[in-house]
């Protein structure tokens, strides 16, 4: 199990009583037509932000919480970009060997003929992680970035 301390300090509902979270069933956060954007982790919360903007545009966004990887909800990813036929995957890692390139295989080699544009990664610059705040906020990606890549795909 993996968690972020960045996130320790977020407010939300929690329900009351024990609850689990079943391992390999990804959470559909959003409803949307156009376009799907994968992510999991605390990056999720730019993709929600950009998919606010792009809906002034607009432009329907569904976001799929991944919660874990392994297993991975391959089901949900497929039926969400059969059904929009655009993908963007949004992950807090290195752009080489990582989570975000093993969902765009999936999506290539099982669901190729349902995408009506190339699948667009966001990832972290290819350099190691900075230790400033400053630097760290540019490093990461942020939901600027996502907008630019859902208008990618999108062809906007």
């Amino acid at each position: 199990f993996m968690e972020s301390e960045q996130m320790y300090g977020d407010k939300g509902e929690v329900p009351e009583g024990e609850y689990t979270i079943p391992l390999g069933v990804a959470d559909i956060k959003r409803e949307g037509t156009d376009v799907t954007i994968v992510s999991f982790g605390k990056i999720i919360k730019e993709a929600y932000k950009a998919a606010d903007e792009l809906e002034k545009e607009g432009i329907s966004v569904e976001i799929i919480d991944l919660r874990t990887v392994r297993p991975m909800d391959r089901k949900a990813i497929l039926e969400s970009v059969k059904k929009t036929n655009r993908l963007v995957v949004l992950e807090e890692a290195w752009p080489f060997g990582n989570v975000a390139t093993e969902i765009t295989y999936l999506v290539q080699s099982e669901a190729f003929d349902f995408l009506d544009a190339p699948i667009v990664k966001i990832n972290t610059a290819d350099t190691p992680a900075p230790y400033s705040p400053v630097l760290l906020e540019e490093w990461l990606p942020n939901h600027n970035d996502v907008i630019k890549a859902v208008k990618k795909v999108m062809y906007k």
